[in-house]
């Protein structure tokens, strides 16, 4: 491709969720795209590791918020259905506690009501109704004015929620921690720890997090998807939808360095570590906003997230025989003081002593049922919440030995023995998420939502330069596969509303239907 050819195209840095969504909305729109890539492949944290020659997901394990997904590929004249197969898990999640304490949370509603009432007792089983209605109001309330929309300031949130409408201002609970709201509503310690570890979904702490984050209970109310393959799978079929529309991926040579055009303080080129210089007038950043002032050469400045680090972790992947507690796909093993936990980790910057573990069984399907015939050990995938700090310690194999340890631990306290682990496990550290994904320290979710204006500060679409766009899990609305590829679509309507480009597309073809073209026509700029 020649230069002139090259500064035409709207040039993607990452193929991750938010590059994959923001590269195939732009190509589907008529629009040249080339990805530049520093790994071998697509899918940034959808990452995918080998022990014995067995694959696991080592990073999200299944979708929520389908519709996402389903306007993603609709946007390419596709069908989600058609492309991968979902399969709706019964079993949200299984959580145990010392002594083999046992709680499963439902796809159904009523189940959930009933189990936690035989858990707990009636009381708590309406504590939870009041719960899921409330965290239901939440989501509605901030779907479309917030989740799916521009990133907006107080100010501008509340306008869209409506001035008029003041019990909705307050029902997201801005003020409140999460920790703290969820006393209102359960007098059990365990339920109150099970429905907090919803703000270490966006890497935070229950006790410094907004109680607007009980609307992930609602999110997942409504539906948690495995997918057939894992989720890696919907990584490559994304890459080969945007193949087919004309993209480019261009792998294993990541972007060092984006160069400005100082007399029109906008994007001019960007620069690989092979040495290639790239021209390109606009650009689609999918990379965490704490390494950009380094690619634009700066010290210090650009767009970032004011606030410490999300959480980091530690990942084992294994082949084990589990026994005791009978495993759901996703099991959570709470430890015995939670507070403790988050205090280790985010005010003294240690790993816990006591960890909580989260299991993903990936040979069992929702509810525990193994999903093919085999015998032996089993992919097992562990995790335990550590600090950050992969940028200014490194993990020696004691301290790895120990964090292993202590999470067999919490597994045994709570009824699960892991056995016949004949090959070494697949290990991630903080440190090593940290070389993966620079600048970040190794944190997995940008900056920790502490505080009722840290959503505020997560940049939105617009970069310090002309040409420049942002998207990703550290920039609105948030970490997540899906609110990444939301914050992929943001960007790509921006570059849309900044250059618009008439024309007629290649032909889609629509599965079930006949094919047509779509027109092609200028995006409104954003509010």
């Amino acid at each position: 491709m020649s230069n002139s050819q090259e500064a035409s195209a709207v040039l993607v840095i990452g193929a991750g969720m938010a590059g994959l969504s923001a590269s195939i909305r732009l190509a589907a729109a008529g629009y040249r795209v080339i990805v530049c890539e520093g790994q071998n492949g697509p899918g940034g944290k959808m990452r995918r590791v080998e022990v014995a020659g067995q694959a696991f997901d080592a990073g999200p394990t299944v979708l929520t918020m389908k519709w996402v997904f389903e306007a993603l590929f609709s946007a390419a004249g596709r069908r989600l259905d058609d492309e991968l197969t979902l399969i709706p898990s019964s079993v949200i999640a299984r959580h145990y506690w010392r002594g083999g304490a046992c709680l499963d949370l439902h796809a159904d509603q009523m189940e959930t009501i009933r189990a936690i009432c035989d858990f707990a007792g009636r009381r708590e089983a309406d504590g939870y109704r009041r719960f899921a209605a409330d965290s239901r109001r939440v989501y509605e309330v901030l779907k479309d004015s917030f989740i799916d929309a521009p990133r907006p300031n107080p100010v501008s949130l509340s306008r869209r929620i409506g001035l008029g409408r003041p019990g909705d201002l307050f029902a997201i609970k801005p003020f409140s921690t999460l920790w703290s709201a969820l006393g209102g509503y359960f007098a059990d310690i365990r339920l109150r720890q099970l429905f907090a570890r919803y703000a270490t979904y966006c890497g935070s702490s229950p006790y410094l997090s907004p109680a607007t984050l009980m609307l992930v209970a609602h999110v997942e109310q409504e539906g948690v998807w495995t997918v057939q393959g894992g989720v890696r799978a919907l990584a490559a079929r994304l890459e080969q939808v945007a193949v087919s529309l004309g993209v480019e991926f261009c792998y294993g040579d990541a972007v060092t360095e984006i160069v400005a055009d100082p007399s029109r303080r906008a994007v001019a080129a960007v620069v690989t570590r092979s040495g290639r210089r790239i021209p390109a007038r606009q650009i689609v950043y999918n990379g965490d906003v704490a390494a950009l002032p380094r690619l634009l050469g700066l010290s210090q400045g650009g767009p970032r997230s004011e606030g410490q680090h999300s959480l980091s972790a530690l990942v084992s992947c294994r082949l084990a025989e589990p026994s005791g507690a009978p495993l759901a796909h996703h099991t959570v093993f709470f430890s015995d003081d939670y507070q403790r936990e988050f205090e280790a980790i985010f005010s003294q910057g240690r790993p816990p002593a006591d960890p909580t573990v989260y299991l993903c069984a990936q040979d069992r399907n929702a509810a525990g049922q193994p999903t093919q015939q085999h015998s032996g050990p089993e992919r097992i995938y562990t995790l335990m919440n550590l600090p950050a700090n992969g940028d200014r310690h490194r993990l020696d194999e004691s301290e790895v030995s120990a964090c292993l340890n202590s999470m067999d631990m919490r597994l045994a306290m709570n009824g699960l023995t892991l056995s016949n682990q004949t090959e070494p496990p697949n290990i991630t550290t903080p440190d090593r998420f940290a070389d993966l994904y620079p600048a970040t320290g190794g944190a997995l979710y940008g900056m920790a939502s502490h505080g009722w204006m840290a959503s505020f500060a997560r940049p939105g679409s617009l970069g310090p330069l002309r040409g420049l766009y942002l998207a990703g899990g550290s920039v609105h609305p948030g970490p997540g596969l899906p609110m990444a590829a939301i914050s992929g679509r943001l960007a790509a309507e921006r570059v849309m509303a900044d250059r618009p480009l008439i024309r007629r597309s290649r032909p889609a073809a629509i599965t079930g239907g006949m094919s047509t073209e779509r027109a092609i026509v200028g995006v409104s700029p954003s509010p």
